[in-house]
């Protein structure tokens, strides 16, 4: 906990990011390389046929969107109690990383429920609080460009995000409600119910994709930063 509110100095916060961001972009290449080819090569499912692959786009998608919302909300909770100097800027950029897995994690769904259950769409639990979750990132980020004053905006954003964050155990169970999607396969108190040969490469590229929202939001975090110390410079303020 020390260390994270030490990072939380702008400086030390590039500082240290220049020296561990390669380390995250070459993780993250391997991972999704690594994870994308067992997912080529494994073999088609009994009763998906190779429609199981897009699993391995798909559920990685929908965990690493929950977990930026995650991150999101977290983030504003430190900067309306905490006031941490970079909590607004990491909250204010992970949403549009968060929205892209979204919209990832929609498509890919839609994709693989053409051929199972004969329709892209469902309006059940599962698929309508995951389109809640893309319609909370795009308030979010709409509140903060609504808002001139960074800190308003930022502290109104941080409100709606810790607000919409109920949504998130709302995604989580809503398997276990009627529903048509797939329930929990991996998660489970009695193990696993996925074979070894999906289970492997589902894993891999579920880390592949964490390391690359891990990767992107350090680039943002950092760009950020430096557009706003350009900014303070124009209006002849400290950096």
């Amino acid at each position: 906990m020390a260390g994270m509110f030490a990072l939380a100095n702008p400086k030390r916060f590039m500082d240290a990011s220049a020296r561990f961001l390669p380390w995250l972009a070459a993780g993250t290449t391997l991972a999704l390389a690594v994870g994308f080819f067992l997912g080529l090569v494994a073999p088609p499912d009994y009763q998906q046929g190779d429609t199981v692959k897009i699993m391995f786009l798909h559920v990685p998608a929908a965990w690493t969107a929950m977990m930026a919302y995650g991150l999101l909300a977290l983030t504003s909770l430190f900067s309306l109690i905490w006031r941490h100097p970079l909590s607004d800027v990491a909250a204010k950029a992970a949403a549009p990383l968060g929205a892209l897995f979204t919209v990832l994690g929609l498509v890919t769904g839609s994709l693989w429920g053409r051929p199972m259950w004969g329709t892209y769409w469902v309006w059940d639990a599962r698929l309508t609080s995951f389109l809640l979750l893309l319609l909370l990132y795009l308030g979010y980020i709409a509140l903060w460009n609504a808002i001139e004053d960074e800190a308003r905006a930022a502290r109104a954003a941080a409100i709606l995000a810790l607000v919409g964050a109920v949504n998130l155990p709302i995604i989580e169970f809503s398997v276990n409600w009627h529903t048509l999607h797939q329930g929990e396969s991996i998660l489970r108190a009695d193990g696993p119910q996925i074979a070894t040969v999906f289970l492997w490469p589902l894993g891999i590229t579920a880390l592949g994709y964490t390391l690359l929202f891990a990767t992107l939001w350090t680039i943002r975090i950092r760009t950020e930063i430096l557009e706003r110390r350009a900014r303070s410079l124009q209006l002849g303020e400290p950096a």
